[in-house]
């Protein structure tokens, strides 16, 4: 059996394995790079400094009496070191990166130019307010497209990840509470069973605790069950809209009618806000507050390539309760309302010592303008077809969790269809690394068994979508056909081979130790 590869020559399944190892451990142009602690250069610095002129006595016992322990590299070898690292893993500049709820897209280097202007990457928290009047303005115009954007009076922007967001939001719901003297009776919150993870932890730590809601056979909230559990003893509930299964909740302004019937909030995670931006404002489906993670909507760096920022749009319930501080424009200019006091008399406190991410906000502003409301509008479209397009290409190979209608951002498969193969969904993802593709999402959402979750996001291009699509279907018809070796070894090509990801995560070893015998310190 031969398989065909991206420009369609007949290649051998295993042909890299038939060749002889490397002498070196280099596999081509990719570098066999040991651990910075492990090479040479101990006894080197990559600069000259002139000694000291004093000896450090003032210091008192703080004067350091051991080596530093840290390499001497030269500028190539600090720069070489870290590009073959970079090459050992995947990247959103390398490939598609479908993380289903992640929403692992492109951003735009006009954004990086803008966070890098004098005058916003360089400032200070504590400068006068007078020489930060443009910095303070971009926050205010980035609040008001917010607000806009989601036809919310209110937004606080210094959450920093989307689950601080939740916590500002569900703070909210709970000195609203108690400024009407009911934050005693009403303990609970409701969550779907879909949620983030982050939902009920965030509801647990502010003090309440966590009923679930029942998911209806087509993946929603069910509105029974949640009309059954709500009650005077209810503060919130907290449902994602369009949900982690990657659908739309139908019945979201039913659910906003029951919930404020029974005096409670609805709290929206707007993880998913860029399958709706410019189509459908949170407002006006009853939403009182909602987080937006701006590296997932309007593209700033995520991950490892953060900071993060969450910022929370309030209704006008809720609006008095914001945390401070926030920017209020006057005829002296823009200020920042800082204190519990006057304006921010009911305001719940701060969520951080200053005014937020400032480089997340540039970046945020920069996609916005530069796209406009037509471009949003169609963030939203392409982030819904392309998913969709993956869900189309794959569903006579794959089983769609949801078969019956279309997915909004994301496309979701359940394990059915590897049924009888002995291959299970981490098998399947990990051959996907042998194909040059990072996995998609797995084993969530939690209420699908074996769950695939693909999100392909809207800044991928038909052709990257139809190179992922066709090495998707070639692994699923190796694993249909019963080349399970191809499979429970995987990745065979990876700089490092499948690890205990269990054991890792519990028991990381953060610290390198050097080896018996070596004087090298970690």
């Amino acid at each position: 059996m031969s398989t065909m590869n991206t420009v369609g020559r007949p290649t051998a399944p295993n042909q890299v394995d038939s060749k002889p190892a490397t002498l070196t451990g280099g596999r081509g142009l990719l570098q066999n790079e040991a651990l910075i602690f492990e090479g040479d250069g101990w006894g080197k610095t990559g600069v000259d400094l002139p000694e000291p002129k004093t000896d450090g006595s003032d210091l008192g016992d703080l004067v350091r009496k051991d080596p530093i322990g840290l390499p001497g590299l030269s500028e190539p070898e600090a720069m070489r070191h870290y590009v073959r690292l970079s090459q050992k893993n995947h990247a959103i500049d390398l490939a598609i990166y479908p993380l289903g709820s992640c929403t692992m897209k492109h951003n735009p280097r006009l954004n990086e130019k803008m966070a890098r202007l004098a005058g916003f990457s360089d400032i200070h928290p504590l400068q006068p307010i007078s020489t930060v009047q443009g910095a303070l303005e971009l926050m205010d115009t980035l609040a008001h497209w917010l607000k806009t954007l989601t036809g919310m009076p209110a937004v606080a922007l210094s959450p920093k990840a989307g689950a601080h967001g939740e916590l500002c939001g569900l703070m909210a719901i709970r000195a609203a509470h108690e400024a009407k003297g009911e934050h005693e009776q009403r303990r609970k919150v409701l969550v779907p069973t879909s949620a983030h993870g982050t939902n009920p932890a965030t509801a647990a730590f502010v003090g309440y605790s966590v009923v679930e809601v029942a998911q209806t056979e087509d993946g929603r909230v069910d509105v029974a069950d949640l009309a059954s559990k709500l009650g005077p003893d209810v503060a919130a509930i907290m449902v994602t809209n369009p949900n982690t299964c990657g659908l739309f909740e139908r019945d979201i302004i039913e659910i906003a009618r029951l919930t404020h019937e029974a005096g409670a909030y609805f709290y929206c995670d707007g993880a998913n806000f860029n399958a709706i931006v410019g189509r459908v404002r949170p407002g006006d489906l009853g939403v009182d507050a909602m987080h937006i993670n701006l590296h997932k909507t309007f593209s700033t760096p995520h991950g490892g390539g953060g900071p993060g920022a969450g910022p929370v749009v309030l209704s006008e319930a809720l609006a008095p309760f914001a945390p401070a501080p926030w920017v209020v424009h006057d005829d002296n200019g823009y200020r920042l309302i800082e204190r519990e006091e006057d304006e921010a008399e009911q305001a719940f406190g701060r969520l951080c010592a200053f005014q937020g991410q400032m480089g997340m906000y540039v970046r945020a502003l920069s996609y916005m303008m530069s796209h406009g409301s037509d471009g949003l509008r169609q963030v939203a479209e392409d982030a819904v077809l392309n998913a969709n397009y993956i869900k189309a290409r794959l569903q006579d190979l794959m089983s769609p969790a949801f078969p019956e209608g279309p997915c909004m951002h994301e496309a979701l498969f359940d394990d059915e269809w590897l049924k009888g193969t002995d291959i299970t969904t981490l098998d399947f993802a990990k051959a996907m690394i042998d194909e040059g593709f990072h996995p998609m999402t797995m084993y969530f959402p939690l209420v699908v068994h074996g769950a695939m979750l693909i999100e392909p996001t809207e800044t991928e291009s038909k052709a990257e979508l139809d190179r992922f699509i066709h090495a998707m279907r070639l692994l699923a018809g190796a694993a249909k056909a019963g080349d399970v070796d191809r499979f429970k070894g995987a990745p065979f090509h990876a700089p490092l081979k499948r690890l205990d990801e269990t054991r890792a995560a519990r028991s990381p070893v953060l610290r390198w130790s050097a080896p018996e015998g070596s004087n090298q310190a970690a």
